[in-house]
């Protein structure tokens, strides 16, 4: 009788893909804990067509660059301007796009009805769901009132049969929800593992660039907001979207933190309703709908998103402290930049805070990474303080340096713009950037050089 031939496993990250042939408690390369997970080595089968994927791309000599046709290739345009926005324009062919997002957040939703709007130009578009059945995904498209006639629903985990269909009826845009449900029967391995994801992925790349088909690609996130997975996974496809938002607010936001065809500054903003997203036009009005008046520690910030002026409410909460140590609480701010502004406030504008607990927050769960909010936080942080509520008719925005400057930003005047079309009435702001702009009607331009001077003009 002969042997069974004894399976050869590895122990791999889930994190970052790194392989040992033990198990460790801490991965050695990225240093996170509890991510080793036994898997099979990889055991690639003949005939499953994993080799062979790569030469659909083409391209089997050097060509000349003058030679190669591209530079003019048209985007498709979605239909939904808010998601074109953050594609840089609509959708490149061939183009692989991962997106990624908290469960429950719309990810789903945004796709279904990104398919419904590109199936009735009369492109195929075929949606494939490894999570549900046929049945219950119809369910979900008829919440969207989705009625293309082009539009394909598949529900199917195996490459190869997705392969096999691709072929038959060559798609314009295929959509796969989600990537992690996929397996590929070259590799004996768990659908999600780190094997079978890249192999997916691969194959799945060489597919859209060899028939030139756009593809999205649902990702799950972990715990911490990152899309489960090595990075890799991010490096291979050509943009990378995260759906943003709070399961208390109605509000999301589509953000691109990778975009080879297009600018990663940008963000498309969006209502979940109950027949799916609705596009916000006006995100400034949406966020700033609620706002109190009269209240201290509220002040909106001029921000800039991509090529977009928003406006948002900076709140900020300054109350003595009842421990030991006072409280440092950022949400929607990077908490190390707070801390370098309230230093600021101490050592430069004789405010002491050092003894008071500080929450900040950012109304709509927007997130603020921009530095010309510097001025909007200190303010806040100020006006609470002294408990004098800021003008509600007041807009602030402004980059502040460790001696206390004001430095200018870019996009001023589409702030300034943005602040008179929503009724504003005074916007302070850096004083280099006051001197380059006209007077507006009806709106007070003031321009500050040191965080005293507009401390003194706010109140």
């Amino acid at each position: 009788m002969s042997k069974a031939k004894k399976l050869k496993t590895r122990f791999v990250c889930q994190q970052c893909g790194q392989d040992s042939p033990k198990w460790f408690g801490r991965c050695p390369s990225c240093e996170a804990w509890g991510t080793l997970v036994e898997e099979a080595e990889p055991t690639f089968t003949p005939g499953a067509g994993g080799g062979a994927a790569f030469g659909a791309i083409g391209a089997s000599r050097p060509q000349r660059l003058a030679e190669i046709q591209g530079a003019d290739v048209p985007r498709s345009p979605v239909g939904i301007s808010e998601l074109d926005r953050v594609l840089g324009g609509g959708l490149v062919p061939g183009s692989l796009i991962l997106v990624g997002g908290d469960p429950g957040i719309g990810k789903s939703t945004l796709l279904l009805q990104a398919a419904d709007r590109i199936a009735q130009r009369g492109l195929t578009v075929l949606y494939v769901t490894g999570e549900e059945s046929a049945r219950q995904t119809r369910m979900r498209f008829d919440r969207v009132e989705a009625s293309a006639q082009s539009l394909w629903l598949m529900a199917e985990t195996a490459l190869e049969r997705i392969e096999a269909h691709v072929e038959k009826l060559q798609p314009a845009v295929l959509i796969i929800d989600s990537v992690q449900t996929l397996f590929t029967q070259g590799i004996e391995s768990a659908p999600g593992s780190v094997s079978q994801l890249r192999a997916v992925t691969a194959r799945l790349m060489a597919l859209a660039k060899g028939k030139e088909i756009a593809t999205f690609l649902v990702g799950h996130v972990t715990k911490d907001g990152a899309i489960a997975g090595p990075r890799v996974l991010e490096h291979m496809v050509d943009t990378v979207l995260y759906f943003e938002g709070q399961r208390g607010h109605a509000f999301r936001v589509l953000r691109a933190v990778k975009n080879r065809f297009g600018s990663t500054d940008e963000i498309g903003a969006f209502e979940m309703k109950g027949t799916g997203l609705a596009e916000v036009k006006n995100p400034s009005a949406l966020f700033l709908a609620e706002r109190a008046h009269g209240t201290s520690g509220s002040v909106v910030a001029g921000s800039f998103e991509g090529t977009r002026p928003l406006l948002v409410e900076v709140q900020a909460l300054v109350s003595p402290t009842v421990y030991g140590t006072p409280r440092r609480t950022a949400i929607g701010v990077d908490s190390n930049r707070v801390a370098l502004l309230l230093a600021v406030l101490e050592k430069k504008a004789g405010l002491d805070i050092a003894g008071s607990d500080v929450f900040l927050n950012v109304a709509g769960g927007m997130r603020l990474v921009e530095p010309a909010v510097d001025m909007a936080v200190i303010a806040a942080l100020a006006s609470s303080h002294v408990d004098r509520p800021v003008d509600p008719h007041t807009v602030v925005f402004g980059e502040v340096g460790l001696g206390g400057e004001i430095r200018a930003v870019v996009g001023a005047q589409a702030r300034v713009a943005e602040a008179r079309q929503l009724g504003f009435k005074r916007v302070i702001m850096p004083a280099n950037d006051r001197a380059q702009l006209r007077d507006e009607d009806g709106v007070q331009l003031i321009g500050a050089r040191h965080v005293g001077e507009a401390l003194d003009a706010l109140f």
